[in-house]
């Protein structure tokens, strides 16, 4: 069940999240192959934390790899990945179905190779959902920075 403070974004933009079985979509292959495209277009979202304690969550293509060095240049610090019960406790979601939607606290990072792509699709919050949208509607609800997270 998508949570309500994702569905009331959801619907203020008027966005329809496409909802399958429990645990069908923790991936962004099995979102890829579930919901009939190309790995790149599932908008994969990774929570990081710096050295000061600060949190960053980078949305990317599905298929990227990110490099700690252009993770360090956008961020202007190492970070590390957050495990399972940090990313939840600083989200309110669980690793596979993070949101990019309705987070506090958090600075969002949006790679610009997301924008290749004509419809994306993140996570509505839980391991079995996919939001069907553009890279600028996803810009626009996120606030998130528009970053190249390319490896040099």
């Amino acid at each position: 069940m998508i949570p309500a403070k994702v569905q009331a974004i959801l619907e203020a933009h008027a966005l329809v999240a496409l909802e399958f079985e429990p645990g069908s979509t923790p991936t962004a292959e099995l979102a890829a192959r579930r919901i009939g495209v190309a790995t790149a277009r599932i908008a994969k979202s990774l929570l990081f934390k710096d050295r000061a304690g600060g949190f960053h969550l980078v949305v990317c293509p599905g298929d990227k790899r990110l490099s700690s060095s252009a993770l360090k240049r956008v961020i202007g610090s190492r970070v590390s990945m957050t495990d399972a019960d940090e990313t939840e406790r600083v989200t309110g979601y669980r690793p596979g179905g993070v949101c990019p939607f309705a987070l506090e606290g958090v600075a969002i990072l949006l790679d610009q190779d997301l924008g290749l792509y004509p419809t994306i699709y993140p996570a509505a919050g839980t391991d079995a959902t996919g939001v069907p949208l553009t890279f600028a509607v996803l810009a626009e609800i996120t606030g998130g920075r528009i970053v190249d997270l390319s490896a040099e």
